[in-house]
């Protein structure tokens, strides 16, 4: 069966949720076993953060426009980062780079500035027409180098492989040695390519949307983030059904998510 948005999108909030609380919290100094609130940012359980609400915002604007226009995705963004668009009950996490850049107007593009802030909201595109160098224009919104804009195309193709109901280790290509990583040897934190090569260590050595979205989160550090880009790409997998109930049960805003999926 092939992965929809909407099981990419539940996916990625899902995971996204579950990682908030601990995010910033190095590994092994806690255990996630289930959803919870409180923690990091102080809010309640089953609250997603800036990587979903982003997310939402991409679908939106491809929902209204039919079209990738990455100055429509923009003005969403800053209507996100300034009036809390595109959140359960305001905006209480943002990345550097990315408030820099919607401050300033273009995409921080420096060696430094390659966080993973555009791959976190990246996969919905795998469901548009999106060319590559749309996938860059939308990643450069923010975040304009080459590292991360290479990320995103490599992501969404993955993502569009999985969505075609392409075995994992094949829809991974060369990112499929990754299965042979000792976890000692997978980074968590918030550069770009260890976020990409985390998402998939996870998706990879696991065989669930539970397992994989908990290996994620217990990584540590970049714990939201991590989470919500190998539970957007869990979900395609897995499907909304493979989601636990209480999990999705918890989940807030739906309406939100419900309003911007195409």
């Amino acid at each position: 069966m092939a992965g929809t948005l909407r099981d990419c999108i539940y996916g990625q909030a899902v995971a996204d949720a579950l990682g908030v609380p601990y995010e910033f919290r190095p590994r092994g100094t806690f255990r996630c076993t289930g959803m919870v609130g409180h923690g990091s940012h102080n809010q309640p359980a089953g609250t997603w953060s800036d990587d979903t609400s982003m997310a939402l915002a991409i679908c939106d604007s491809y929902r209204e426009l039919g079209r990738v226009d990455a100055e429509d995705i923009r003005a969403r963004f800053f209507r996100w980062y300034r009036e809390g668009a595109y959140t359960v009950d305001g905006l209480f996490d943002i990345g550097g780079a990315t408030a820099r850049a919607l401050d300033q107007g273009f995409g921080c593009a420096d060696e430094w500035d390659n966080g993973n802030g555009s791959l976190m909201r990246t996969v919905p595109l795998a469901f548009t027409d999106a060319r590559d160098e749309d996938i860059e224009a939308v990643s450069a919104i923010t975040h304009a180098h080459r590292t991360s804009t290479k990320a995103c195309v490599e992501l969404v193709a993955i993502a569009r492989r999985l969505a075609a109901g392409v075995p994992m280790r094949e829809a991974t290509g060369p990112y499929a040695a990754l299965a042979e990583r000792p976890v000692r040897e997978v980074r968590s934190g918030g550069f770009v390519r260890d976020t990409l090569e985390a998402a998939l260590w996870c998706l990879l050595t696991t065989n669930s949307y539970r397992d994989c979205t908990l290996a994620a989160v217990n990584l540590g550090d970049d714990t939201d983030t991590t989470a919500a880009v190998a539970g957007a790409l869990a979900g395609i997998v897995y499907g909304i059904e493979g989601i636990p109930a209480e999990w999705l049960g918890t989940l807030r805003g739906k309406n939100v998510i419900e309003s911007c999926l195409f």
